[in-house]
């Protein structure tokens, strides 16, 4: 069974500080969400709050509408039907894979039958049926993460909350692991909430993504929505890699800050001050799109293997751009940018 996910206007403080503010976000059942965002914004604190390890100071929780948290009723994190992956994987170090799994089964008051199912179900999908009898110490790291899982699934939990279960692993395994654990999941119909400071990562593995900040979700979207028309400044900072540069519109045209250019076509953008945002991958020659052209100096440049990764300084500004050719430090490179790639933010 999977379940949907509501928490509406859930806020708060740690030490008089505040770090969930009024804060609400939906989950539909079966679906995958990231909680996206850089240390401090809360995510953290606001998974722990869904799975019951942590009250919030006001607010509601509902899974699949029945209220597991308001002011006046919370049911234990036990009884939520919550399965929760941790970072350091927590398991037993002196129990067997399968008497971890089982562990957590011992309180369900199940027939011996039901949860030598469950175990070899778990098993079986996480491919682990051979390591049932070894201990922690004997897995490697993806292995050991496996097990986390397993131990998970065993539980059939409705939600399943994942809190940064990647960040011990090297990038190689990672990435492979990254692919496994969510072709599992989405194959077992398990609705989950997935926390996560790495922009990669959280665009591999969302339907959709809440960007987090200083308690709030400055966006909450689809990966691509996000990427192509990030809701503000702050997203477009932290997704992508992208670069943010300053400058005003008026009537209709781009005109950048502390810079000597023919101000860009900004057609629709609203009045006032703002910043054009730059993907590296959408930097075209100068010729290309003449509306749009902009010129600046070469700072730096690195190999990336399909392309070179320049760093162009315009006035007191700096770009990064993706160029098919290696550009010495010092030349004056013109670029444009496609008009309907063109995402101008205004304040």
């Amino acid at each position: 069974m999977t379940a949907s996910l509501r928490c509406s206007g859930i806020s708060k403080s740690l030490g008089g500080r505040p770090v969930l503010d009024n804060l609400s976000l939906s989950v539909n059942a079966g679906e995958v969400v990231s909680l996206l965002g850089a240390s401090g914004s809360g995510k953290t604190t606001l998974l722990r709050v869904i799975s019951g390890l942590t009250d919030p100071d006001q607010g509601q929780i509902t899974l699949d509408g029945r209220t597991v948290w308001s002011p006046n009723a919370a049911v234990p994190s036990e009884r939520r039907g919550i399965g929760m992956v941790f970072q350091d994987y927590a398991l037993w170090p002196h129990m067997s894979v399968e008497k971890n799994l089982g562990f957590g089964l011992e309180s369900q008051r199940l027939s011996q039958r039901d949860v030598a199912e469950r175990l070899n179900h778990a098993l079986e999908v996480t491919r682990l049926a051979a390591y049932r009898g070894r201990y922690p110490v004997e897995l490697s790291g993806g292995q050991q993460q496996r097990v986390a899982i397993a131990r998970c699934l065993a539980a059939r939990p409705a939600l399943m909350l994942f809190d940064e279960p990647l960040s011990n692993l090297d990038a190689a395994l990672r990435e492979d692991m990254r692919v496994e654990m969510m072709d599992l999941v989405r194959s077992e119909g398990i609705t989950v909430v997935y926390v996560t400071h790495d922009q990669a990562e959280a665009m591999a593995v969302s339907d959709r993504i809440a960007v987090m900040r200083a308690g709030v979700i400055a966006q909450f979207d689809t990966p691509q929505a996000i990427y192509e028309k990030p809701a503000n400044a702050f997203v477009a900072g932290f997704i992508g890699g992208f670069s943010l540069v300053r400058g005003t519109v008026h009537q209709g045209m781009f005109k950048l800050a502390d810079v000597e250019t023919e101000p860009l076509q900004a057609t629709g953008a609203r009045p006032g001050v703002g910043d054009l945002v730059i993907r590296p991958e959408d930097a075209r020659p100068a010729t290309s799109h003449p509306a749009t052209r902009l010129q600046g100096t070469v700072v730096s440049q690195a190999f990336q293997g399909r392309c070179w990764r320049l760093v162009i300084e315009l006035g007191k500004q700096r770009v990064r751009l993706d160029w098919p050719d290696a550009v010495p430090t010092g030349t004056t490179l013109g670029f444009s940018i496609p008009a309907d790639r063109c995402v101008i933010l205004t304040e």
